[in-house]
């Protein structure tokens, strides 16, 4: 059992280490006696190689006492402890918080928001993000603190970029990037201003493609890519055309998806969020069939890894190029693309009579309005529905 000595300060006793030296003495715990509230109390400090002796703890009992007596500050030494713990997490905080303050956009960018597997982000998103990011964003605002940033240094990087020539979809797309990066900067708490986005008014690109194959120019199509043995481009091709399917839904595609005896392919998780049909042709359903390995989850088309496509075969275009397709073609709205085949799909059915909302069913489109891109076409039955009037 410990032995205890009392010091020359009232209220003050210690007990010697039986090993550790302090300089020449033997270290001492120190521990202080004091009533509070008509309980006698015992609150311990320290050793002295941590600082304490008989002086710093007589201050520190007399500094307790005149608290007690005055009723200012903490009357306990746990009080006091928590009390300066408390100062320091506030000093901090408030460090921490001017840091954030001056944090600018390129180093919140390239410390904390490029190195963050955001959800949902594909690798193809951050290669086009931190591209961007280098070449315009990065010139124009990234020397400047988050909370500096505002409308007009917004505008300083739309004109720059267009001075250049660049689409107003890759504008749009920088404007997206600082969208996402002031919203993170909240997120995490760098920030808490106004995001200066949100006073931008963002210009929609007017995106829609003009351009459809006739039958012609489809037949040729698929001909020359049969002749040229490619003949997963050839089916991937033709299920575009026939079945309106988009290139990232063709690559996605697995074989318990495919229903052969109703004839119906079921795409999940499409572009607008939901799961949808599509109907398959008699020419669908011979290609489909003759592909068909006897497995009921494996990918319909693969790469020559055995893994999911992850982009349309550069011979598409060459295949394009070489029946002149894109000859003479200034609108790039006007040149034909692996999309123009689900344009193509659209633009025949209208042709062919079927309703808008039909073919808006068959698309998959989140809205009417992004189908009555195609009304112009059904011109022909609108004519022919008013000449009947004639007939009553």
């Amino acid at each position: 059992m410990a032995t205890w000595f009392s010091s020359k300060f009232p209220g003050v006793r210690y007990r010697e280490h039986p090993t550790r030296k302090n300089g020449v003495k033997k270290d001492r715990y120190f521990v202080i006696r004091y009533q509070l509230r008509g309980a006698r109390r015992e609150e311990a400090l320290g050793w002295s190689t941590e600082g304490w002796s008989e002086q710093r703890a007589a201050e520190e009992l007399a500094s307790l006492k005149r608290a007690a007596r005055t009723g200012e500050g903490e009357v306990r030494l746990s009080e006091k402890r928590e009390a300066q713990e408390e100062a320091k997490r506030t000093a901090l905080e408030k460090e921490e918080a001017e840091n954030r303050k001056g944090i600018t956009f390129s180093e919140f960018f390239e410390g904390l928001y490029s190195k963050n597997d955001l959800p949902g982000k594909s690798k193809k998103s951050q290669v086009a993000e931190n591209s961007l990011y280098t070449k315009w964003i990065k010139q124009v605002i990234g020397p400047l603190p988050l909370v500096k940033i505002g409308v007009l240094d917004i505008h300083r990087l739309k004109q720059k970029m267009k001075k250049k020539d660049k689409s107003l979809r890759t504008i749009n797309y920088a404007l997206a990037v600082i969208r996402q990066v002031f919203n993170y900067a909240q997120k995490t708490e760098h920030f808490s201003g106004k995001n200066p986005i949100q006073s931008i008014k963002l210009t929609t690109p007017n995106n829609g493609r003009h351009r459809f194959l006739t039958r012609e120019e489809a037949g040729q199509l698929l001909e020359v890519l049969k002749l040229k043995k490619t003949t997963q481009l050839h089916d991937m091709c033709l299920l575009s055309l026939h079945c309106g399917l988009r290139a990232g839904e063709i690559f996605k595609l697995t074989w318990d998806c495919v229903d052969m005896n109703r004839e119906t392919i079921l795409l999940k998780d499409t572009k607008s969020g939901k799961n949808r049909y599509a109907y398959m042709t008699p020419t669908v359903k011979a290609l489909l069939k003759a592909r068909y390995p006897g497995s009921t989850k494996a990918l319909v088309f693969t790469d020559k890894m055995g893994k999911q496509v992850q982009k349309i075969s550069n011979n598409f275009m060459r295949t394009v190029d070489e029946l002149s397709f894109n000859d003479e073609v200034v609108d790039r709205r006007d040149r034909v693309v692996f999309h123009t085949l689900r344009h193509t799909f659209a633009s025949w059915l209208v042709e062919n009579g079927t309703d808008l909302y039909t073919v808006k069913s068959l698309l998959g489109h989140s809205s009417l309005l992004m189908t009555e891109r195609y009304s112009h076409l059904g011109e022909n039955t609108l004519r022919e529905a008013v000449r009947k009037i004639s007939t009553f």
